[in-house]
């Protein structure tokens, strides 16, 4: 009989938290047809010679039938409300005060360390990813570790939305390579500065939300724990999604303020692309352990769009996956970009029994890809 394939790693603690201000669909899109009305009237000539094509108004029907999304987290709406500004109100902070993202870190990685029964000074490596960072350097994450009293190091990673798989892939190889003992992943994602909150495609995508996970060998797991049994990454190069936002930006005045320095994606082109790869990556992660689809107990798939996760449930399993089997927060939180797919983990595990199989993927700009393939070991 063939060794059982794990990585002796298991998820030991894991903690959700986000900004207490909701914006629901109304109210978002009853600031942005304002922001379309104004516009027009501006650009009124323009258009009418046809030199210029009228905005289109937004509405809650058109969200959710687009996403799914019904209301998002996030850090501030008085920007985001207000016609003129379409963008939220953050005020910088001093250097010697806590960063956003730090801040955002620690809420999520003290629950996830309350959960695990361990403390800061446990902690002896933090990985912190996020599809857009707040700064290039000094490491946020060591600024949490910092602030936690860890030990070891700690390092900041991006690789869009399938960051938060590939920072706990990094965190599993460090515990079993003997590099760490106790790793924490911290996913603080603060999106809303990076939409572009005046495009009718994509104005209701984004939430603000942090999500932490820690990591350990599995035999020191102390409470409840799942058994990490694989892990496998891919990626193929795609300008589909995409953020040109970066610090040469200002070395050219002309373009230093255009919109591709927020998000953007050609989101047809990436739903098609998407959906057959993600399909044959989850399929082969779960492949490589001798599984069949219809072994997984639960799909937290990367929270980016309902239509597409659940077509992407309906190939795998070759039928229309339930609610319990491929649980989605996107109503709530909307896309939280790298923390979507833990943050459906965190959320919907506690009832799945001793020996539940779960399959963590996400799958976001690059195209990059990631997974994880878990048992509930207590």
């Amino acid at each position: 009989m063939a060794d059982r394939v794990t990585t002796g790693t298991a998820i030991t603690g894991w903690g959700v938290w986000h900004p207490p201000t909701v914006l629901d669909n109304h109210e978002l899109c009853q600031a942005f047809n304002e922001f379309v009305r104004r516009d027009n009237a501006k650009h009124a000539d323009a258009i009418a010679r046809g030199e210029r094509e009228a905005l289109k108004e937004s509405s809650p029907e058109f969200i959710i039938k687009a996403s799914g999304i019904e209301r998002r987290y996030v850090h501030d709406k008085t920007g985001l409300v207000d016609p003129e500004r379409m963008f939220p109100n953050i005020p910088d902070r001093p250097e010697e005060e806590l960063s956003v993202q730090a801040e955002y870190a620690l809420h999520a990685a003290r629950r996830a360390l309350e959960v695990a029964g361990r403390a800061g000074e446990d902690v002896d490596y933090v990985v912190l990813g996020a599809s857009c960072l707040q700064r290039s350097y000094p490491a946020l994450a060591i600024e949490v570790q910092g602030q936690l009293g860890s030990r070891g190091h700690g390092l900041d990673v991006s690789l869009g939305c399938a960051t938060g798989t590939a920072a706990l892939q990094l965190a599993s190889q460090a515990v079993q390579l003997g590099q760490a003992r106790c790793a924490l992943v911290v996913l603080p994602e603060l999106t809303s500065p990076h939409l572009n909150w005046r495009e009718r495609d994509g104005h209701f995508i984004l939430g603000d939300a942090s999500v932490a996970i820690l990591i350990e060998p599995l035999a020191r797991a102390k409470g409840r724990a799942w058994e990490i049994r694989a892990t496998k990454m891919a990626s193929k190069w795609s300008n589909n999604i995409r953020n040109n936002c970066g610090f040469i930006n200002r070395c050219d005045p002309s373009t230093m303020d255009a919109p591709d320095k927020l998000f953007h994606q050609h989101g047809r082109r990436v739903f098609k692309d998407v959906v057959p790869m993600a399909e044959v990556f989850v399929r082969e992660s779960i492949g490589a352990l001798g599984l069949s689809p219809d072994q997984i107990d639960r799909y937290w798939l990367h929270q980016a769009n309902q239509n597409m996760n659940e077509l992407i449930a309906k190939r795998i399993l070759g039928r229309d996956a339930t609610a319990t089997e491929a649980p989605m927060v996107l109503a709530e939180y909307g896309n939280t970009a790298s923390a979507g797919s833990p943050i459906a983990f965190a959320l919907h595990q506690d009832d799945l029994p001793v020996g539940s199989l779960g399959v963590m993927c996400a799958f976001g700009a690059g195209y990059s890809l990631g997974s994880l393939v878990l048992q509930r070991a207590a």
